[in-house]
């Protein structure tokens, strides 16, 4: 059933000047003296991310275009750099920005497979169709990803909730179109 192959990381708010673009990474500060960054990568597998050069950089809220000129895996980690930012000074300034690519440039998934940013906000109900709440976010986790449900208006009570992503046993329908993940999952099951 459903997978998750690629985990990006959030979109921005509706209305906001980068609604259509979804984070890829972020630079998590300077490596070495060349004005090199640990990148921290939002996909699945972490690599993925090295197939883009082009990104909008966010930082506090400011948009720019960035060009990520090299870019590698090294140790258990990725590392990279940004035309024109050549310091470690550079790359302290731009620590915690946000690497994010235009959606239309993600690659088409089958039917079976969803980016994170597809399920965030869909409802949460359980197989008795009782309300649970909406995806918040995904956590990512040794064993498998999970869903945090917080509570919404119509859900069954205000407990959040952390459930796992696991197609066919907890997971048994998504429904981006009705907006509507299915689980199954019992309404007094508050991890």
């Amino acid at each position: 059933m459903a997978r998750l192959t690629t985990s990006s990381g959030s979109l921005p708010p509706a209305g906001d000047e980068a609604a259509e673009l979804v984070s890829m990474g972020r630079v998590a500060g300077p490596y070495g003296i060349k004005g090199w960054f640990k990148l921290v990568s939002h996909t699945q597998p972490r690599e993925n991310i090295l197939q883009y050069q082009n990104f909008v950089g966010s930082l506090n809220g400011k948009l720019r275009p960035l060009v990520v000129d090299e870019a590698k895996p090294h140790g258990k980690g990725l590392i990279a750099h940004i035309r024109g930012f050549d310091t470690p000074e550079d790359i302290r300034l731009l620590t915690g920005l946000e690497l994010m690519v235009p959606l239309s440039e993600l690659p088409e998934l089958d039917g079976e497979d969803f980016y994170w940013h597809q399920l965030t906000g869909l409802k949460v109900e359980n197989k008795s169709g009782v309300l649970l709440g909406r995806i918040d976010s995904l956590l990512e986790t040794g064993a498998n990803d999970v869903l945090v449900v917080k509570p919404c208006e119509g859900s069954v009570d205000k407990h959040q909730r952390l459930i796992p992503w696991l197609p066919d046993q907890v997971v048994l329908k998504v429904d981006i179109a009705s907006d509507l993940v299915q689980v199954d999952w019992e309404v007094d099951y508050l991890i």
